[in-house]
């Protein structure tokens, strides 16, 4: 039978941020658990959610501390726009997309923004991606800067111009995915005089 440290071990090695329920049907009871964290064996990084203590929390972390706590969510505007590299941006809080009539996650950390989407913008655009293991939902990069122009009051204009900029630059940019989007977000004519100032 394996010593409590060769389970810690086998459970990490799959992924670095686990859920407490991930690490009681390994073997390891609640109990043991807390113990672990006063002794600093594993830290406790958000309600439900560990990592062992050399676990450092670098921009990806809260999307897959958040990925584990609310697999359903999207992740979107300010947090999609820093994972796709293309803004200066840098938010404090993760941006989420949810259901219009869906209840928001509740978790102590890291801080959520959260954004209401139609079920059809839920459905279009988004991508997922692993990341240790652990898969998440996100608006690709079109999606992404066509919601930036829809939620341009939350974000502001210079930000969706800037993603619209940083976009165009790259070779990947579809720009018939993004008007198909902005169509989507019925956004296309407040769009249009920016895309033909950028060209």
């Amino acid at each position: 039978m394996k010593s409590l440290d060769e389970r810690l071990r086998t459970i990490f090695a799959r992924r670095p941020v686990v859920r407490s329920h991930e690490l009681v049907s390994a073997g390891v009871p609640r109990s043991i658990i807390t113990r672990l964290v006063r002794s600093d064996r594993i830290q406790r990084i958000a309600r439900g959610v560990y990592a062992l203590p050399d676990y450092h929390e670098g921009e990806q972390a809260a999307l897959l501390t958040v990925s584990r706590r609310a697999p359903e969510v999207v992740f979107c505007l300010l947090t999609a726009l820093r994972f796709h590299e293309l803004t200066t941006q840098s938010p404090g809080e993760v941006w989420i997309a949810i259901p219009n009539k869906a209840r928001p996650p509740r978790l102590d950390y890291p801080p959520l923004r959260v954004v209401r989407y139609s079920d059809r913008s839920l459905k279009v655009g988004t991508i997922t991606r692993r990341i240790d293991g652990i898969t998440i939902t996100i608006t690709g990069v079109e999606k992404t800067v066509a919601d930036c122009f829809k939620f341009r009051n939350k974000i502001g204009l210079d930000v969706a111009i800037e993603a619209l900029r940083e976009a165009q630059d790259s070779k990947e940019f579809d720009r018939d995915a993004f008007w198909r989007f902005a169509n989507i977000d019925r956004v296309a004519n407040v769009v249009r005089p920016y895309i033909e100032a950028l060209v």
